[in-house]
Protein backbone atom coordinates (compact mmCIF):
# COMPACT_ATOMS: atom_id res chain seq x y z
CA UNK A 1 0.00 0.00 0.00
CA UNK A 2 1.33 3.49 -0.71
CA UNK A 3 1.82 6.37 1.72
CA UNK A 4 -0.94 8.34 0.21
CA UNK A 5 -3.36 5.57 0.29
CA UNK A 6 -2.06 5.20 3.93
CA UNK A 7 -2.74 8.95 4.80
CA UNK A 8 -6.40 8.01 2.82
CA UNK A 9 -7.05 5.47 5.28
CA UNK A 10 -5.95 7.27 8.10
CA UNK A 11 -8.47 10.29 7.37
CA UNK A 12 -11.22 7.70 6.50
CA UNK A 13 -10.53 5.56 9.22
CA UNK A 14 -10.77 8.39 12.80
CA UNK A 15 -8.90 7.20 16.37
CA UNK A 16 -10.88 6.24 19.37
CA UNK A 17 -13.22 3.36 17.20
CA UNK A 18 -13.39 -0.09 18.51
CA UNK A 19 -10.63 -2.31 16.50
CA UNK A 20 -13.69 -4.20 15.02
CA UNK A 21 -15.29 -1.22 13.50
CA UNK A 22 -12.14 0.15 11.98
CA UNK A 23 -11.53 -3.55 10.07
CA UNK A 24 -14.93 -3.14 9.07
CA UNK A 25 -14.38 -0.04 7.53
CA UNK A 26 -11.05 -0.09 6.14
CA UNK A 27 -11.77 -3.13 4.50
CA UNK A 28 -15.05 -1.71 2.88
CA UNK A 29 -12.98 1.67 1.76
CA UNK A 30 -10.79 -1.08 0.06
CA UNK A 31 -13.40 -3.10 -1.90
CA UNK A 32 -14.76 0.69 -2.83
CA UNK A 33 -10.87 1.63 -4.21
CA UNK A 34 -10.51 -1.60 -6.03
CA UNK A 35 -14.23 -1.12 -8.14
CA UNK A 36 -13.05 2.57 -8.55
CA UNK A 37 -9.88 1.45 -10.20
CA UNK A 38 -11.74 -1.25 -12.58
CA UNK A 39 -14.53 0.94 -13.60
CA UNK A 40 -15.27 1.97 -16.98
CA UNK A 41 -18.12 3.41 -18.52
CA UNK A 42 -18.63 0.28 -20.93
CA UNK A 43 -18.59 -2.35 -18.51
CA UNK A 44 -20.88 -0.28 -15.72
CA UNK A 45 -23.84 -2.45 -15.26
CA UNK A 46 -27.16 -0.21 -16.31
CA UNK A 47 -30.40 -0.19 -14.36
CA UNK A 48 -33.46 -1.46 -16.39
CA UNK A 49 -35.21 1.50 -16.06
CA UNK A 50 -32.34 4.33 -16.82
CA UNK A 51 -31.50 5.59 -20.43
CA UNK A 52 -27.81 5.31 -21.32
CA UNK A 53 -28.13 8.86 -21.03
CA UNK A 54 -28.15 8.98 -17.55
CA UNK A 55 -24.91 9.11 -16.08
CA UNK A 56 -25.31 10.59 -12.01
CA UNK A 57 -27.35 10.29 -9.43
CA UNK A 58 -28.94 13.24 -9.35
CA UNK A 59 -31.05 11.91 -12.52
CA UNK A 60 -28.93 14.75 -15.17
CA UNK A 61 -29.44 14.06 -18.80
CA UNK A 62 -26.41 14.09 -20.62
CA UNK A 63 -26.82 13.18 -23.72
CA UNK A 64 -28.55 15.27 -26.40
CA UNK A 65 -31.64 17.38 -25.15
CA UNK A 66 -32.68 19.14 -28.40
CA UNK A 67 -36.08 16.96 -28.78
CA UNK A 68 -37.95 17.81 -26.15
CA UNK A 69 -40.49 14.86 -26.46
CA UNK A 70 -37.24 13.04 -25.55
CA UNK A 71 -36.78 15.61 -21.93
CA UNK A 72 -40.50 14.23 -21.43
CA UNK A 73 -39.64 10.65 -21.59
CA UNK A 74 -36.22 10.94 -19.69
CA UNK A 75 -38.12 12.73 -16.71
CA UNK A 76 -40.93 10.15 -16.98
CA UNK A 77 -37.57 7.25 -16.85
CA UNK A 78 -35.97 8.99 -14.01
CA UNK A 79 -39.22 8.98 -12.02
CA UNK A 80 -40.00 4.99 -12.85
CA UNK A 81 -36.38 4.35 -11.84
CA UNK A 82 -36.35 6.11 -8.45
CA UNK A 83 -39.21 3.91 -7.44
CA UNK A 84 -37.98 0.52 -8.59
CA UNK A 85 -34.08 1.49 -7.50
CA UNK A 86 -35.79 1.17 -3.65
CA UNK A 87 -32.45 3.32 -2.68
CA UNK A 88 -29.94 1.54 -3.90
CA UNK A 89 -26.70 3.36 -5.29
CA UNK A 90 -25.46 2.76 -9.31
CA UNK A 91 -21.81 2.19 -9.70
CA UNK A 92 -21.40 5.88 -10.79
CA UNK A 93 -22.82 6.59 -7.65
CA UNK A 94 -19.78 4.23 -5.65
CA UNK A 95 -17.27 5.88 -7.97
CA UNK A 96 -18.80 9.41 -6.76
CA UNK A 97 -18.62 8.74 -2.93
CA UNK A 98 -15.59 7.33 -2.92
CA UNK A 99 -13.72 10.14 -4.99
CA UNK A 100 -15.28 12.34 -2.29
CA UNK A 101 -14.98 9.82 0.55
CA UNK A 102 -11.01 10.56 0.94
CA UNK A 103 -11.87 14.15 1.28
CA UNK A 104 -14.59 13.91 3.97
CA UNK A 105 -14.24 14.69 7.90
CA UNK A 106 -13.85 12.07 10.59
CA UNK A 107 -17.64 13.05 11.02
CA UNK A 108 -18.56 12.22 7.90
CA UNK A 109 -16.43 9.16 8.10
CA UNK A 110 -18.80 7.95 11.29
CA UNK A 111 -21.49 8.81 9.51
CA UNK A 112 -20.43 6.40 6.51
CA UNK A 113 -19.01 3.35 9.60
CA UNK A 114 -22.92 3.15 10.79
CA UNK A 115 -24.45 2.92 7.57
CA UNK A 116 -21.78 -0.20 6.96
CA UNK A 117 -22.72 -1.54 10.21
CA UNK A 118 -26.15 -0.82 10.68
CA UNK A 119 -28.19 -1.07 7.64
CA UNK A 120 -31.45 0.47 7.21
CA UNK A 121 -34.23 -1.73 7.85
CA UNK A 122 -36.57 -2.57 5.42
CA UNK A 123 -38.98 -0.05 6.00
CA UNK A 124 -36.63 2.92 5.76
CA UNK A 125 -35.31 1.10 2.06
CA UNK A 126 -39.23 1.75 0.90
CA UNK A 127 -39.03 5.30 1.94
CA UNK A 128 -35.72 5.52 -0.17
CA UNK A 129 -32.85 4.76 2.06
CA UNK A 130 -31.68 8.50 2.21
CA UNK A 131 -32.64 10.82 4.40
CA UNK A 132 -30.40 13.65 3.39
CA UNK A 133 -32.79 16.56 2.77
CA UNK A 134 -30.70 17.50 -0.09
CA UNK A 135 -31.74 14.22 -2.01
CA UNK A 136 -35.19 14.05 -0.89
CA UNK A 137 -37.87 15.70 -2.88
CA UNK A 138 -40.86 16.63 -0.92
CA UNK A 139 -43.75 14.93 -3.49
CA UNK A 140 -41.73 11.71 -3.84
CA UNK A 141 -41.71 11.71 -0.13
CA UNK A 142 -45.45 12.07 -0.06
CA UNK A 143 -45.96 9.81 -2.60
CA UNK A 144 -44.15 7.37 -0.77
CA UNK A 145 -45.66 7.52 2.51
CA UNK A 146 -48.91 7.22 0.77
CA UNK A 147 -48.00 3.91 -1.05
CA UNK A 148 -45.99 2.93 2.44
CA UNK A 149 -49.39 3.69 4.18
CA UNK A 150 -51.54 1.72 1.77
CA UNK A 151 -49.03 -1.31 1.58
CA UNK A 152 -49.36 -1.65 5.18
CA UNK A 153 -52.57 -1.63 5.42
CA UNK A 154 -52.76 -4.54 3.57
CA UNK A 155 -49.77 -6.34 5.29
CA UNK A 156 -47.93 -5.90 2.61
CA UNK A 157 -44.71 -4.62 4.69
CA UNK A 158 -43.22 -7.21 6.86
CA UNK A 159 -41.47 -4.95 9.88
CA UNK A 160 -40.93 -6.22 13.08
CA UNK A 161 -43.75 -4.15 15.08
CA UNK A 162 -44.52 -4.02 18.88
CA UNK A 163 -47.96 -5.14 19.33
CA UNK A 164 -49.73 -2.34 21.15
CA UNK A 165 -51.15 -2.83 24.77
CA UNK A 166 -54.13 -4.77 24.99
CA UNK A 167 -56.94 -2.67 26.52
CA UNK A 168 -57.76 -3.70 30.12
CA UNK A 169 -61.31 -5.30 30.43
CA UNK A 170 -63.55 -5.19 33.14
CA UNK A 171 -63.17 -8.09 35.38
CA UNK A 172 -65.27 -10.83 34.80
CA UNK A 173 -68.11 -11.97 37.24
CA UNK A 174 -67.25 -14.47 39.81
CA UNK A 175 -68.75 -18.18 39.38
CA UNK A 176 -71.79 -18.38 41.54
CA UNK A 177 -71.13 -20.25 44.58
CA UNK A 178 -72.75 -23.81 44.57
CA UNK A 179 -75.98 -24.01 47.39
CA UNK A 180 -75.38 -25.28 50.62
CA UNK A 181 -77.19 -28.31 51.79
CA UNK A 182 -79.11 -26.77 54.06
CA UNK A 183 -80.13 -24.24 51.07
CA UNK A 184 -81.27 -27.16 48.96
CA UNK A 185 -83.37 -28.57 51.80
CA UNK A 186 -85.10 -25.39 52.04
CA UNK A 187 -85.88 -25.25 48.23
CA UNK A 188 -87.10 -29.18 48.41
CA UNK A 189 -89.67 -28.64 50.76
CA UNK A 190 -91.16 -25.02 49.77
CA UNK A 191 -90.90 -26.83 46.00
CA UNK A 192 -93.01 -29.80 47.92
CA UNK A 193 -96.64 -30.10 47.07
CA UNK A 194 -97.30 -30.68 50.84
CA UNK A 195 -94.49 -29.37 52.97
CA UNK A 196 -93.34 -31.31 55.97
CA UNK A 197 -94.48 -29.21 58.87
CA UNK A 198 -91.95 -30.97 61.53
CA UNK A 199 -89.03 -31.63 58.99
CA UNK A 200 -89.75 -27.45 58.18
CA UNK A 201 -89.48 -26.44 61.95
CA UNK A 202 -86.49 -29.03 63.09
CA UNK A 203 -84.64 -27.01 59.89
CA UNK A 204 -85.56 -23.61 61.10
CA UNK A 205 -84.79 -23.95 64.81
CA UNK A 206 -80.94 -23.26 63.38
CA UNK A 207 -82.35 -20.32 61.28
CA UNK A 208 -84.14 -18.85 58.01
CA UNK A 209 -82.14 -17.39 55.38
CA UNK A 210 -83.49 -14.22 55.11
CA UNK A 211 -84.90 -14.85 51.51
CA UNK A 212 -86.78 -17.34 52.93
CA UNK A 213 -87.78 -16.17 56.03
CA UNK A 214 -91.01 -14.07 54.86
CA UNK A 215 -93.06 -17.27 53.76
CA UNK A 216 -91.66 -19.60 56.21
CA UNK A 217 -93.01 -17.51 58.68
CA UNK A 218 -96.30 -16.96 57.23
CA UNK A 219 -96.32 -21.48 57.05
CA UNK A 220 -95.16 -21.87 60.73
CA UNK A 221 -97.62 -19.08 62.06
CA UNK A 222 -100.48 -21.19 60.28
CA UNK A 223 -100.98 -17.90 58.37
CA UNK A 224 -100.24 -20.51 55.01
CA UNK A 225 -101.67 -24.14 54.73
CA UNK A 226 -98.79 -26.73 54.58
CA UNK A 227 -100.62 -27.70 50.67
CA UNK A 228 -98.91 -25.24 48.72
CA UNK A 229 -101.66 -25.14 45.79
CA UNK A 230 -103.77 -23.49 48.20
CA UNK A 231 -101.22 -20.29 49.16
CA UNK A 232 -102.77 -17.87 46.29
CA UNK A 233 -106.17 -18.66 47.06
CA UNK A 234 -105.57 -18.27 51.14
CA UNK A 235 -103.96 -15.48 50.49
CA UNK A 236 -106.09 -13.72 48.09
CA UNK A 237 -108.81 -14.68 50.27
CA UNK A 238 -107.49 -13.22 53.76
CA UNK A 239 -106.23 -10.20 52.22
CA UNK A 240 -109.69 -9.41 51.10
CA UNK A 241 -111.71 -9.88 54.81
CA UNK A 242 -108.93 -7.49 56.08
CA UNK A 243 -110.10 -4.65 53.33
CA UNK A 244 -113.35 -5.58 54.98
CA UNK A 245 -112.29 -4.63 58.12
CA UNK A 246 -110.63 -1.47 57.39
CA UNK A 247 -114.30 -0.43 56.19
CA UNK A 248 -116.05 -1.67 59.06
CA UNK A 249 -113.24 -0.40 61.83
CA UNK A 250 -111.53 2.17 60.60
CA UNK A 251 -112.94 3.85 57.48
CA UNK A 252 -115.71 5.22 59.29
CA UNK A 253 -116.54 9.04 60.74
CA UNK A 254 -115.23 9.60 64.44
CA UNK A 255 -118.96 10.39 65.80
CA UNK A 256 -119.65 7.24 65.25
CA UNK A 257 -117.09 5.51 68.11
CA UNK A 258 -117.93 5.07 70.90
CA UNK A 259 -116.14 6.77 74.00
CA UNK A 260 -113.99 3.19 74.33
CA UNK A 261 -113.11 3.17 70.49
CA UNK A 262 -111.55 6.50 70.61
CA UNK A 263 -109.67 5.91 73.47
CA UNK A 264 -108.01 3.06 71.66
CA UNK A 265 -107.54 5.13 68.68
CA UNK A 266 -105.76 7.21 70.80
CA UNK A 267 -103.77 5.28 72.72
CA UNK A 268 -103.13 3.68 69.05
CA UNK A 269 -101.65 7.06 67.47
CA UNK A 270 -99.68 7.57 70.44
CA UNK A 271 -97.65 4.41 71.09
CA UNK A 272 -97.18 3.99 67.27
CA UNK A 273 -94.40 7.12 66.84
CA UNK A 274 -92.65 5.49 69.70
CA UNK A 275 -92.18 2.46 68.18
CA UNK A 276 -88.67 1.12 67.55
CA UNK A 277 -87.16 4.39 67.48
CA UNK A 278 -83.96 3.21 66.66
CA UNK A 279 -85.41 1.88 63.68
CA UNK A 280 -85.55 4.75 60.58
CA UNK A 281 -88.04 2.34 58.80
CA UNK A 282 -90.30 2.33 61.28
CA UNK A 283 -90.05 6.26 61.06
CA UNK A 284 -91.64 6.80 57.84
CA UNK A 285 -95.42 8.16 57.80
CA UNK A 286 -96.66 5.21 55.07
CA UNK A 287 -95.13 2.69 57.78
CA UNK A 288 -97.06 4.06 60.33
CA UNK A 289 -100.45 4.93 59.22
CA UNK A 290 -100.11 0.53 58.21
CA UNK A 291 -99.25 0.04 61.94
CA UNK A 292 -101.65 2.52 63.22
CA UNK A 293 -104.45 1.19 61.07
CA UNK A 294 -103.37 -2.51 61.89
CA UNK A 295 -102.93 -2.19 65.99
CA UNK A 296 -106.50 -0.87 66.03
CA UNK A 297 -108.66 -2.88 63.98
CA UNK A 298 -107.38 -5.77 66.22
CA UNK A 299 -108.04 -4.10 69.22
CA UNK A 300 -111.71 -3.85 68.12
CA UNK A 301 -111.79 -7.40 67.03
CA UNK A 302 -110.21 -8.86 70.02
CA UNK A 303 -112.46 -6.81 73.06
CA UNK A 304 -110.94 -9.26 75.56
CA UNK A 305 -107.96 -8.23 75.98
CA UNK A 306 -108.43 -4.53 73.35
CA UNK A 307 -104.74 -2.83 72.77
CA UNK A 308 -102.09 -2.76 75.55
CA UNK A 309 -99.26 -0.79 75.27
CA UNK A 310 -96.20 -3.37 73.85
CA UNK A 311 -98.07 -5.32 70.93
CA UNK A 312 -96.86 -2.27 68.49
CA UNK A 313 -93.27 -3.98 69.19
CA UNK A 314 -94.42 -7.51 68.64
CA UNK A 315 -95.86 -6.25 64.99
CA UNK A 316 -92.50 -4.16 63.88
CA UNK A 317 -90.68 -8.10 62.83
CA UNK A 318 -93.31 -9.07 61.06
CA UNK A 319 -93.89 -5.86 58.83
CA UNK A 320 -89.48 -5.82 58.16
CA UNK A 321 -89.51 -9.66 57.36
CA UNK A 322 -92.51 -8.93 55.11
CA UNK A 323 -91.43 -6.19 53.26
CA UNK A 324 -88.37 -7.60 52.64
CA UNK A 325 -89.81 -10.66 51.25
CA UNK A 326 -90.71 -8.45 47.92
CA UNK A 327 -87.43 -7.53 47.64
CA UNK A 328 -85.14 -10.58 48.54
CA UNK A 329 -82.01 -9.11 46.52
CA UNK A 330 -81.89 -6.17 49.19
CA UNK A 331 -79.98 -6.18 52.26
CA UNK A 332 -82.16 -6.37 55.85
CA UNK A 333 -79.91 -4.02 57.52
CA UNK A 334 -78.45 -1.79 55.05
CA UNK A 335 -81.48 -1.24 53.29
CA UNK A 336 -84.93 -2.90 54.35
CA UNK A 337 -84.62 -1.68 58.25
CA UNK A 338 -82.92 1.47 56.77
CA UNK A 339 -85.90 2.59 55.53
CA UNK A 340 -84.24 2.93 51.70
CA UNK A 341 -86.68 0.03 50.09
CA UNK A 342 -89.63 2.57 50.83
CA UNK A 343 -89.00 3.75 47.58
CA UNK A 344 -89.13 0.87 45.76
CA UNK A 345 -92.37 -0.08 47.89
CA UNK A 346 -95.85 0.80 46.16
CA UNK A 347 -99.02 0.59 47.65
CA UNK A 348 -100.08 -2.27 46.45
CA UNK A 349 -97.31 -4.01 48.03
CA UNK A 350 -97.73 -2.11 51.23
CA UNK A 351 -101.72 -3.19 51.42
CA UNK A 352 -100.62 -7.17 51.39
CA UNK A 353 -98.10 -6.65 53.97
CA UNK A 354 -100.30 -4.35 56.14
CA UNK A 355 -102.72 -7.49 55.93
CA UNK A 356 -100.45 -10.38 55.90
CA UNK A 357 -98.85 -8.66 59.45
CA UNK A 358 -102.26 -8.30 60.52
CA UNK A 359 -103.28 -11.92 60.17
CA UNK A 360 -99.82 -13.30 61.44
CA UNK A 361 -100.10 -10.99 64.65
CA UNK A 362 -103.09 -12.78 65.15
CA UNK A 363 -102.32 -15.64 65.01
CA UNK A 364 -99.03 -15.07 67.52
CA UNK A 365 -101.07 -13.09 70.08
CA UNK A 366 -103.66 -16.31 69.81
CA UNK A 367 -100.91 -18.49 71.97
CA UNK A 368 -99.89 -15.91 74.65
CA UNK A 369 -103.17 -13.68 74.89
CA UNK A 370 -103.49 -13.56 78.78
CA UNK A 371 -100.44 -11.35 78.83
CA UNK A 372 -102.56 -8.43 77.41
CA UNK A 373 -105.86 -9.52 79.39
CA UNK A 374 -106.47 -7.38 82.12
CA UNK A 375 -103.99 -7.80 85.41
CA UNK A 376 -102.21 -10.08 82.73
CA UNK A 377 -101.85 -12.93 84.32
CA UNK A 378 -99.38 -14.39 81.64
CA UNK A 379 -96.90 -11.94 82.08
CA UNK A 380 -96.40 -12.57 86.06
CA UNK A 381 -96.80 -16.46 85.35
CA UNK A 382 -93.48 -15.93 83.25
CA UNK A 383 -91.92 -13.82 85.64
CA UNK A 384 -92.46 -16.39 88.41
CA UNK A 385 -90.93 -19.12 86.40
CA UNK A 386 -87.71 -17.24 85.68
CA UNK A 387 -86.87 -16.28 89.28
CA UNK A 388 -87.20 -19.67 90.17
CA UNK A 389 -85.14 -20.99 87.06
CA UNK A 390 -82.38 -18.24 87.95
CA UNK A 391 -82.48 -19.58 91.77
CA UNK A 392 -81.90 -23.09 90.60
CA UNK A 393 -79.24 -22.43 87.78
CA UNK A 394 -77.51 -19.75 89.73
CA UNK A 395 -78.24 -18.97 93.15
CA UNK A 396 -74.94 -16.69 93.89
CA UNK A 397 -77.04 -14.13 91.30
CA UNK A 398 -80.07 -14.97 92.57
CA UNK A 399 -78.91 -14.13 96.07
CA UNK A 400 -76.86 -10.83 94.94
CA UNK A 401 -80.50 -9.18 93.56
CA UNK A 402 -82.26 -10.15 96.62
CA UNK A 403 -79.43 -8.36 98.63
CA UNK A 404 -79.69 -5.38 96.76
CA UNK A 405 -83.23 -5.14 96.18
CA UNK A 406 -83.90 -6.07 93.04
CA UNK A 407 -87.01 -7.77 92.26
CA UNK A 408 -87.83 -9.45 89.10
CA UNK A 409 -90.90 -8.03 88.72
CA UNK A 410 -88.57 -5.10 87.97
CA UNK A 411 -86.65 -5.78 85.01
CA UNK A 412 -88.30 -8.87 83.37
CA UNK A 413 -92.16 -7.67 82.79
CA UNK A 414 -90.83 -5.77 80.18
CA UNK A 415 -88.63 -8.89 78.94
CA UNK A 416 -92.11 -11.07 78.84
CA UNK A 417 -94.22 -8.12 77.37
CA UNK A 418 -92.02 -7.12 74.32
CA UNK A 419 -90.33 -10.82 73.85
CA UNK A 420 -86.97 -8.68 74.57
CA UNK A 421 -87.63 -6.78 71.11
CA UNK A 422 -85.98 -3.73 73.51
CA UNK A 423 -82.53 -5.73 74.69
CA UNK A 424 -81.45 -6.51 71.22
CA UNK A 425 -81.46 -4.92 67.79
CA UNK A 426 -84.50 -5.62 64.99
CA UNK A 427 -81.78 -8.08 62.83
CA UNK A 428 -81.28 -10.18 66.00
CA UNK A 429 -85.12 -10.50 67.03
CA UNK A 430 -85.58 -12.33 63.73
CA UNK A 431 -82.66 -14.88 64.13
CA UNK A 432 -84.43 -15.34 67.51
CA UNK A 433 -88.25 -15.85 66.43
CA UNK A 434 -87.03 -18.28 64.02
CA UNK A 435 -86.17 -20.34 66.77
CA UNK A 436 -89.92 -19.52 68.89
CA UNK A 437 -91.54 -20.08 65.71
CA UNK A 438 -90.02 -23.34 64.85
CA UNK A 439 -91.18 -24.46 68.68
CA UNK A 440 -94.54 -24.83 68.18
CA UNK A 441 -97.46 -22.88 70.74
CA UNK A 442 -94.56 -23.02 73.56
CA UNK A 443 -91.96 -21.04 72.07
CA UNK A 444 -93.30 -17.66 72.55
CA UNK A 445 -94.05 -18.87 76.04
CA UNK A 446 -92.10 -21.64 77.71
CA UNK A 447 -89.03 -21.44 75.43
CA UNK A 448 -88.82 -17.79 75.94
CA UNK A 449 -88.16 -18.41 79.86
CA UNK A 450 -85.31 -20.16 79.16
CA UNK A 451 -84.19 -17.81 76.66
CA UNK A 452 -84.48 -15.09 79.97
CA UNK A 453 -82.50 -17.17 82.25
CA UNK A 454 -79.86 -17.67 79.91
CA UNK A 455 -79.51 -13.99 78.89
CA UNK A 456 -79.66 -13.31 82.43
CA UNK A 457 -76.85 -15.58 83.70
CA UNK A 458 -74.70 -14.34 81.01
CA UNK A 459 -74.60 -11.15 82.93
CA UNK A 460 -73.59 -13.12 86.30
CA UNK A 461 -70.13 -11.86 86.79
CA UNK A 462 -71.20 -8.40 86.38
CA UNK A 463 -73.95 -8.20 87.85
CA UNK A 464 -72.44 -9.73 90.80
CA UNK A 465 -69.99 -6.45 91.40
CA UNK A 466 -72.91 -3.76 91.04
CA UNK A 467 -74.91 -1.90 93.75
CA UNK A 468 -78.81 -1.25 93.29
CA UNK A 469 -78.46 1.64 91.47
CA UNK A 470 -75.64 0.67 88.99
CA UNK A 471 -77.39 -2.88 88.85
CA UNK A 472 -80.98 -1.33 87.75
CA UNK A 473 -79.34 1.08 85.14
CA UNK A 474 -77.72 -1.70 83.57
CA UNK A 475 -81.35 -3.98 83.42
CA UNK A 476 -82.78 -1.15 81.72
CA UNK A 477 -80.11 -0.82 79.26
CA UNK A 478 -78.39 -4.20 78.37
CA UNK A 479 -75.06 -4.30 76.25
CA UNK A 480 -75.92 -5.96 73.26
CA UNK A 481 -75.78 -3.49 70.62
CA UNK A 482 -72.37 -5.30 68.95
CA UNK A 483 -74.07 -8.70 69.63
CA UNK A 484 -74.16 -10.99 66.25
CA UNK A 485 -76.56 -13.59 65.06
CA UNK A 486 -73.54 -16.00 66.55
CA UNK A 487 -74.39 -14.53 69.91
CA UNK A 488 -77.61 -15.39 69.64
CA UNK A 489 -77.49 -18.70 68.61
CA UNK A 490 -74.99 -19.41 71.39
CA UNK A 491 -78.19 -17.71 73.79
CA UNK A 492 -80.69 -19.82 71.90
CA UNK A 493 -78.00 -23.24 72.55
CA UNK A 494 -78.15 -22.51 76.18
CA UNK A 495 -81.47 -22.13 76.41
CA UNK A 496 -82.11 -25.02 74.65
CA UNK A 497 -80.12 -27.14 77.59
CA UNK A 498 -81.92 -25.76 80.07
CA UNK A 499 -85.29 -27.00 78.80
CA UNK A 500 -83.64 -30.11 77.74
CA UNK A 501 -82.71 -30.25 82.18
CA UNK A 502 -85.69 -28.78 83.34
CA UNK A 503 -88.42 -28.70 80.90
CA UNK A 504 -89.66 -32.33 81.75
CA UNK A 505 -89.80 -31.37 85.74
CA UNK A 506 -91.92 -30.03 88.06
CA UNK A 507 -89.37 -30.29 90.44
CA UNK A 508 -87.51 -26.92 89.77
CA UNK A 509 -90.62 -25.33 90.71
CA UNK A 510 -90.60 -26.23 93.53
CA UNK A 511 -87.73 -24.14 95.00
CA UNK A 512 -88.46 -22.70 98.77
CA UNK A 513 -88.21 -19.03 98.57
CA UNK A 514 -85.90 -17.41 101.05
Amino acid sequence: MSSSQQQQQQQVTPRGLPGFLRRTLRTSTAEQENNALDYSPSSAPKSPAVPDSITDTAGVQSGNVDNDNVDVANRSSRSKSDSQIDGRMTQTDIATNQNSLTLTSPGSAKRHLRAVAFPPLPYEQELGGNNSDDDVDIGDVDKQSQSLNVASTNNVISTPMIAPPQPQTEATAPPPQPKSYKEIQYETMLNSTIIPLRDLRKLAWNGIPPHHRSKIWKILLSYLPANTSRHQSTLTRKRNEYKDAIQQHYDIPDDSRTNSEQETLRQVLVDVPRTAPEVPLFHNDRIRRCLSRLLYIWAMRHPASSYVQGINDLATPLIAVFISGYFPNKDVEEEVLSGEVMIDVTDAILEEVEADTYWCLTNLLAGIQDHYTSDQPGMQRMVMRLEDLVNRIDADLAGHLRETGIEFLQFAFKWMNCLLLREFRLQRVMRLWDTYLSEGDGGFEDFHVYVCASFLVHFSAELQQMGFDELFQFMQNMPTDDWTDREIEILLSSAFVLSTLFGGSEAHLNVVRH
